[in-house]
């Protein structure tokens, strides 16, 4: 599967795509999913100050501002949790959010079913908007480096469209999990624990690659 990654001088991306015995809604999630979340044992992945300001860094650089509701998905995991209002959703979702609050990197996940043609990862144009949410409200990603389909972006460090979101009937996701150059080493180790989290819950991985933009035609 060939996934082109637009030139980008801080982006390193990771893509996995996982094939589920069964629809997501009747897959088992994890028995210990608030234990998870909080991780009081010692996470393989964690996130630090130096974590949050180098996404930050890596979303500005076509112009996306991230900061209040248009932060990274990561930051606002880690605020849900907090508070005390992240719950289940399914456990394509669950594996990444655990995954995403430890390690400090956004994962976006899709349904690939629901995808338009091929994908690629690059810059979307100026005033470009989704709608992210079952509640029609949008979100602004012009300048955001996301994930494309042919019907335009579909996913990205934010908040991924609610075209390609992924439903009880979900048998193929693809995950992206947004990393940066400038923590070396963190998106590979984002990645296989991820994996290993997807792995535990039933899905097999079809696909796992790691790439940076320089790697892979514009």
């Amino acid at each position: 599967m060939e996934l082109p990654v637009q030139s980008h001088p801080l982006l390193e991306v990771a893509i996995v795509r996982t094939e589920w015995p069964q629809g997501l809604g009747q897959t088992p999630g994890f028995l210990d999913f608030a234990s998870r979340l909080a991780m009081t044992s010692r996470p393989p992945v964690r996130t630090c100050d130096r974590t949050k300001a180098a996404v930050r860094d890596l979303l500005r650089h076509g112009g996306f501002k991230p900061t209040g509701r248009s932060k990274p998905a990561s930051e606002y995991l880690l605020k849900a949790r907090d508070a005390g209002f992240l719950g289940e959703i399914n456990p394509a979702v669950d594996a990444c959010n655990v995954a995403s609050i430890h390690s400090g990197l956004p994962i976006s996940v899709v349904d690939l079913e629901r995808a338009e043609g091929e994908l690629h990862i690059g810059l979307v144009d100026k005033g470009v908007r989704y709608v992210f949410n079952a509640s029609d409200q949008e979100i602004d990603v012009g300048g955001l480096v996301c994930l494309h389909d042919e019907a335009g972006p579909c996913g990205g460090p934010v908040k991924d469209s609610h075209r390609t979101k992924t439903q009880a009937s979900t048998t193929r996701t693809l995950s992206v999990v947004w990393g940066t150059l400038a923590l070396e080493g963190r998106t590979r180790s984002t990645a296989e624990w991820y994996q290993s989290l997807i792995e535990e819950l039933g899905g097999q991985v079809a696909l796992s690659l790691l790439a940076a933009p320089a790697d892979l035609p514009e």
